[in-house]
């Protein structure tokens, strides 16, 4: 806001001062050829400028002065202060009326404008102090979960890199110790047949647990970048969830797998390979934190014409639903350093329901946790759009492609 001070004050008066007695001179040098309405406004021009720049008491100044100079000047009797006319006490009070009307409405004008400026860079300043510690705290905030994510991190190497590493090197060495010893011409290490195949299992196991890991890291790291491609086309998801159960035979060979998928499910148009890495890695899951011998359920549905529901159940202590949302952080374990209730202890990265969450967002649908039924602890499930629009020739709107696999109903695999 523009402060009035005794120096922009004074130099208010001056500039209405000068400014009626320029305006007079320049009117005088017109002699009878201009009228009164015309030194009127002359004269209220002059008030305007002083309110709009100086403020009000300059501006009503202006109006005196130019009220005495409009009767000296321009009003008969010329040269003097007297008004014999009514007309001209009318014009004379009316101009000054207006005049000092004029002046307060500029000079609050201007001021309204300089306040309104001032509480614009007033909201300025506070939006860049608001602005800084928003990203002071920020900053804090990554930095905190920088730090941990390099706990995370750091957790699951020592448990999913050192643990199979370990393995492999214990196997491996104890595999060269005994072709050191034969080539030695004999030794104490002499292994039986089915010791060394189970040795070379361990190796081939824990080889692909490292692969599952290094690829996880990758898969995630593509969704986190935004670089996921999803190779789109219409499928089924019959089809979908089978394939997934299929990769999961060597998993689920202690439970019984039960398959119900409801009739006239819709087409999809989704990365099947993808989706089928989601409901894989459900059913993985399931097999892993649920006791052996146990039924795990795998059901499909469409609870409208726009979305389809698949989701996998199974038994066991169920998670705490504190935990529900954390499960899909990567590297989040909920029975990282304790075992799954029976007295085992799962592997795994912490990366597969970060991932498949991932998965099913890039498609537009959610996932989430929620408490099973009819005896079951554990029930995750997801959404996926159905995307009828432009179905394929030969789809009926929600209905499965011609010539496609059959829908399965309380099917046990």
């Amino acid at each position: 806001m523009r402060l009035v001070t005794p120096g922009n004050s004074r130099a208010g008066y001056f500039a209405a001062t000068a400014g009626v007695a320029a305006v007079t001179a320049a009117l005088k040098l017109f002699g009878g050829h201009v009228n009164a309405a015309t030194v009127a406004l002359a004269l209220l021009l002059v008030v305007l400028f002083v309110a709009t720049w100086w403020g009000s008491r300059p501006a009503v100044a202006a109006s005196l002065l130019g009220v005495l100079c409009f009767n000296f000047f321009f009003l008969p009797p010329h040269g003097t202060l007297t008004v014999d006319a009514w007309d001209n006490w009318i014009a004379l009070i009316a101009f000054l009326i207006t005049a000092v009307t004029v002046g307060q409405l500029s000079a609050h004008a201007k001021r309204r404008t300089e306040e309104a400026e001032a509480g614009r860079h007033e909201i300025e300043r506070l939006y860049e102090e608001l602005r800084g510690a928003f990203e002071r705290a920020s900053h804090a905030e990554a930095l905190r979960q920088s730090e941990k994510l390099k706990s995370a991190l750091l957790d699951a190497v020592t448990h999913d890199i050192r643990t199979p590493l370990t393995s492999i090197k214990a196997s491996v060495s104890t595999l060269l110790d005994e072709l050191r010893a034969k080539a030695n011409g004999g030794g104490s290490i002499t292994l039986a047949a089915e010791e060394r195949r189970e040795m070379l299992e361990v190796i081939d196991e824990e080889s692909d647990r490292l692969n599952r890991f290094v690829e996880g890291l990758i898969e995630l790291a593509r969704i986190e970048a935004g670089e996921m491609h999803l190779r789109r086309s219409w499928g089924a998801v019959d089809e979908i969830v089978a394939a997934a159960i299929s990769r999961a035979e060597p998993l689920t060979r202690q439970h019984q797998v039960r398959v119900d998928i409801r009739d006239e499910m819709p087409v999809v148009r989704v990365d099947p390979r993808a989706v089928s890495e989601v409901v894989f890695t459900l059913i993985d899951n399931a097999a892993k934190y649920s006791p052996a011998r146990t039924p795990i359920l795998v059901t499909a549905a469409c609870p409208d014409n726009h979305v389809i529901q698949i989701a996998v159940e199974n038994e066991g202590e169920g998670v705490p639903p504190a935990l529900r949302e954390r499960v899909f952080d990567k590297f989040f374990r909920a029975t990282r350093d304790g075992d799954a209730g029976d007295g085992r202890n799962p592997k795994g990265t912490g990366l597969g329901l970060a991932i498949a969450k991932g998965i099913v967002e890039a498609h537009g649908g959610r996932i989430w946790i929620e408490d099973g039924g009819d005896g079951m602890a554990t029930r995750v499930a997801f959404t996926l759009p159905v995307a009828d629009a432009g179905a394929p020739p030969g789809v009926g709107p929600g209905l499965l492609p011609e010539g496609s696999l059959p829908p399965r109903h309380d099917r046990v695999l």
